[in-house]
This record gives C-alpha cells, structure tokens and sequence, in this order.
C-alpha cells in the first residue's frame, strides 16, 4: 500500500483526473443500461388476491355463485393438495374491497385469496407464477371486472397506473374518462393488466315522481308522502324498550317481502287528514297521485382540490416494469386530444407518491451534507479539508452505481436512497481519521509528503477494519441469512437458509452500503491523500503568488513615520 501511495502521490492529477472520469462513465452506463427503477421492491407472493366486481345493486347470492367460479379457477391452477399453499380463503361483500383498510359491505364485490407457507418450507418454488397463471385463468368472465394482485410491500399505496381526470362538469368527466378509456384500450400497452375506471354509471334506482297537482288536489303533501315511504322501507322509531343497563330502540317498518316488493309499494295506502275537505281522515293508494321508474345513476361522485375527479387505474404485469409502462401511458394520453374543454388529466398514484419520496429523500441527503458540511468547517477551520471529505461521498456513488451495473440489479427509490444517505456518514468517519493523523504529523515537524504516506500507513488497519466490519455485518442481511435460534438450541438445527422476504426488502439497502463503501475505502486510502497533497501545493502556490504581486497604486509597504506627531 505504501509504494503504491508513492506512487500515486507522484501523479496527483492523472490519480484525480481518472476517477472523475470513472465518475462520468458510470453516469453515462447507469443511464445507457436503463435499469429498472422501482418504488419499493417486491419479493415473492405470500398471498394472491382475486378480486371480483360485479355491477353495483347485484344481491350477495349471486355474488357468492361468481365467487364459486373464481376458486375453481383458482384451484385450476394451484391443485387441490398443493404443499406450498396454506390457504384459500372467500370473502363476498364484508372485507372484499381491494383497501384493506376498508370494512364495509359491498353486496357486488368479492374477493378470494390464496395463502402460501413460509418461505422456508417452499423448498425454492417460486410463487410468481402463480400470480400470472391465475391472472390468465380469471380472464373473461363476462360481466364481471376481475383484478389480481399481490400484498403490499411497505406503506400502503395506490395503483401504478392511476390517472385522475378533473373537472367541474361531471358531464364533461363521464364523456372524457369514457373517451380516455376505449383509446388507451385500443393502443393495447403492454404490461397493462386492465384499465378500470371508478366511475360506476349502471347503479340501478327506483324513481318515484309525484304529481303535484293530483297531490295537491287530494290535499297531501310532498313531505307527507317522502315520510310514509320512509317509514315503509327504513323504519320508524316508535318507543323505546329501557332495561337496567340500556335501552333500545323501537322500530316499525314493512315486512322484508313487503319492502322489497315495488307493487307493494305502489300500493302504499297514505293516511292523512285532508284539510280540503274540513279535515277528514282520507286513506289514498300511492299510485294514484305518483309514477315508479325504473333508471340508473352514479355510484357516487368524488371530489380533489375541490374539482370532481374520475380515476383510471390498473396493476402492471409482473414481467415489466412499472415507470416504463407509465410512462407509455402518460405519453398516449398527451397524445389524446379529445378532451373537452376545463378538463384536466393527471397522472398520479405511486408515481405521484415516488416522485414525493425520491424529493424528500434528496432533501434529506442536502440536509445530511449541510450538517457534515457545516460540523467538519467546525472541526478543520479548512474549506480545503472540508471538500476533500465531502468530495468522499460524491465519489462512493461510483461503487454504487458501479455494482448496480455489474450485478444487474434494480434501483429502489426509498432502499437505495436511504442507503446512499446512510453510507455518507461512514465514509465521512473514515476520511476525518486520515486527514487528521496528517494534520498532526505536520504540526509536529513533518514535511507534507512524509505525513501523507505515514498517516496512510499508520490509518489504513482502522480504515480497512470499520469497512469490513460493516460489509461483513451487512453481507447476511443482503443475501438472506436466515437462523432459527429456537431450534438451533433445543433441537441442535439452525434450519439456514438463503433468501425470503427480508432479502427482497432490505437487500437494496444493503448492497447499497456495500458497493458504496468498498469504492470509498479505495477513496479514502488513495484518493483522499492525493486530493490532501494538490490542496496543499495548491495553497502553497497561491501564496507564492500573492507574496509576488505587487502593492496597489497610491500605497506603500513602508511602515509610516510617526516622530513628527504632535500628541
């Protein structure tokens, strides 16, 4: 190590040139290899949810006979005595919403999952292609929307192709989201799974219109006929039951075939006092002043920002990724010009929230180096040493980058930018040991270059022990060491194995850490000398010069003469 620092030390600037260069030409790589760049990283399927939407008014029965139809679709393909399937599990209309979070019945939607073993008892199959053979499978049932995804990885976020369309008019959004659909159905992109829209238009409903002027000539009111319907088909509280601890209360209404029965409500005897007639009590069938249509209407009309919003969304294949397939999208959907006017078009959902974090994320990395920044200026009383450490960093994104590119692996937006975050602060730790120990060599007499090879040589154990320490601490943590330690004692088997979820989710992160600080250790022990050493003669250089510049014009370098002062 120490021949080759004298090595180096002899070329400061080819040493220095060159790995700006390797700098440049990892950029230039990373962008030329266009790797897949991902939110969070997905690992292999615990769980397989298919979800089933049926029209909006269909009956819980008829909703639990298309369940039927997806599990055998589903055992289809995974087999009645699979052994890396745990479970199959149906939920019609309660816990069928693709938001976990949401536990509201919906009578139209039902939803099956298929539960898979521990990743240790899989004896290395892989479950990624029973998502995509069960995506297959589900296709086609007609009438009914089918959408087939995996559990979430992190936070909870919305679909990766989710485009909002907002507006004031809701007629103008219905037009436009209909519109919008059937062209981006056309184009057929690949790696769209299927583009569903929010907007439900077939939401049957009952319409009954009163006549106003046959009410009003019966002596009834509009109000008087709203509340005995209501009281027909919601209830009306007409006591209440108290015992020791609480009451209850009492509610009269229709009997269930009553209620549900439209003739039985046409025939709906309203009890009234007509005051026409000096205030006899008058019974009148409903259908002699009203009409009972039979319409659709919205399912519900949401709001954004105040403005009305549809959305389309859709899951991505598992074979493609998911910023290249948006961004096909947000490309066809600029091209789409059949918008009417005051409508916008927006492309949100997980690359809305990607684009948040990967801000954050950069902010936070500024933040980061502010702090080094501002605490090295602190310690050195240096801008020149300050760089130096600082340019540590800028230089460990080449391992990073580096190792991404000979490994083939993806960039996650958060794991790898906390790992970047994270590696600034071991390797700044590392190059504050070496310019230091230089520092205190020179202040004891030392010329510079016997200072720099001497600290090198006396920093390099702690420098290369911190290093391999944290690889070796994160290498099982990036290849999925796993240990049972329960059994490894009482029954003397660890039960290792490789891989699993952890991997999947943390590995990012960790061979961030690792490309990153095996390249810095490189910086530190060669680099950071040569750019100790061009500061120094540099500096030297600088002062050369100023001492050589002559006065300005008008002043004198003689000190003044003051023996003719008068006090």
């Amino acid at each position: 190590y120490g021949r080759f620092l004298e090595w180096a030390l002899k070329r400061p600037r080819l040493v220095f040139w060159s790995t700006v260069g390797l700098l440049f030409f990892v950029l230039i790589l990373t962008f030329a290899r266009s790797p897949q760049v991902v939110f969070f990283p997905k690992s292999e399927p615990n769980f397989v949810y298919v979800y089933a939407t049926l029209p909006v008014g269909t009956k819980p029965a008829a909703t639990d006979s298309v369940a039927r139809i997806v599990e055998e679709l589903v055992y289809s393909v995974i087999g009645e005595n699979n052994p890396i399937v745990e479970s199959v599990i149906t939920n019609v209309a309660v816990g069928a919403n693709e938001s976990q979070d949401d536990r509201s019945p919906y009578s139209h939607k039902a939803k099956v999952g298929v539960g898979f073993v521990e990743y240790a008892q899989r004896n290395g199959q892989s479950t990624a292609k029973y998502l995509e053979e069960i995506r297959e499978a589900t296709k086609g049932i007609p009438g009914v929307e089918i959408a087939v995804d995996q559990e979430q990885n992190g936070p909870p976020t919305a679909k990766p192709i989710n485009i909002e369309i907002s507006g004031e008019k809701f007629e103008d959004l219905i037009v436009a989201s209909v519109n919008l659909k059937r062209y981006l159905d056309s184009l057929a992109i690949p790696g769209v799974e299927e583009i569903k829209t929010d907007l439900q238009l077939n939401k049957p409903e009952v319409v009954i219109e009163v006549d106003r002027e046959r009410a009003n000539r019966e002596g009834i009111s509009t109000y008087q006929i709203g509340g005995e319907l209501n009281a027909a088909v919601l209830g009306r509280e007409i006591s209440r039951y108290r015992d020791v601890n609480d009451d209850y209360p009492i509610v009269m209404r229709y009997e269930v075939d009553q209620r549900n029965n439209l003739e039985e409500l046409k025939n709906l005897i309203i009890t009234y006092r007509d005051m026409n007639m000096g205030g006899r009590i008058r019974q009148v069938p409903l259908s002699a002043f009203a009409d009972v249509k039979y319409t659709s209407t919205y399912s519900g009309i949401k709001r954004k920002n105040h403005k009305r919003v549809v959305t389309l969304s859709s899951n991505v294949l598992s074979d493609f990724n998911p910023n290249e397939v948006v961004a096909k999208i947000q490309a066809a959907a600029s091209d789409f010009n059949d918008m009417p006017k005051g409508v916008q078009v927006n492309l949100t959902g997980e690359q809305e929230e990607q684009a948040e974090t990967a801000s954050f994320l950069g902010k936070a990395l500024m933040i980061s180096l502010g702090l080094i920044l501002l605490i090295l200026i602190t310690q050195f009383n240096s801008i020149g040493r300050t760089v130096i450490i600082i340019s540590e960093i800028i230089f460990s994104v080449i391992g990073v980058l580096l190792g991404l590119a000979i490994f083939d692996m993806d960039i996650s937006i958060v794991m790898t930018g906390i790992g970047i975050v994270a590696l600034a602060g071991i390797v700044v730790r590392n190059g504050i040991l070496l310019v230091e120990f230089t520092d205190k060599l020179r202040e004891e007499g030392m010329n510079l270059h016997d200072a720099i090879v001497e600290a090198g040589r006396v920093r390099m154990t702690p420098v290369l022990l911190t290093a391999t320490a944290t690889i070796l601490g994160m290498i099982p943590l990036a290849i999925g060491f796993n240990i049972d330690f329960v059994t490894m004692f009482t029954e003397l088997n660890p039960k290792i194995y490789f891989g699993g979820d952890s991997v999947a989710f943390w590995g990012p992160l960790s061979w961030t850490i690792i490309f990153g600080l095996s390249f810095a250790t490189f910086i530190t022990l060669i680099l950071v000398p040569v750019m100790y050493e061009l500061s120094e003669k540099t500096k030297e250089r600088l002062n050369r010069f100023l001492k050589k510049t002559p006065p300005s014009k008008g002043y004198s370098n003689q000190p003044l003469d003051t023996s003719n002062v008068i006090e």
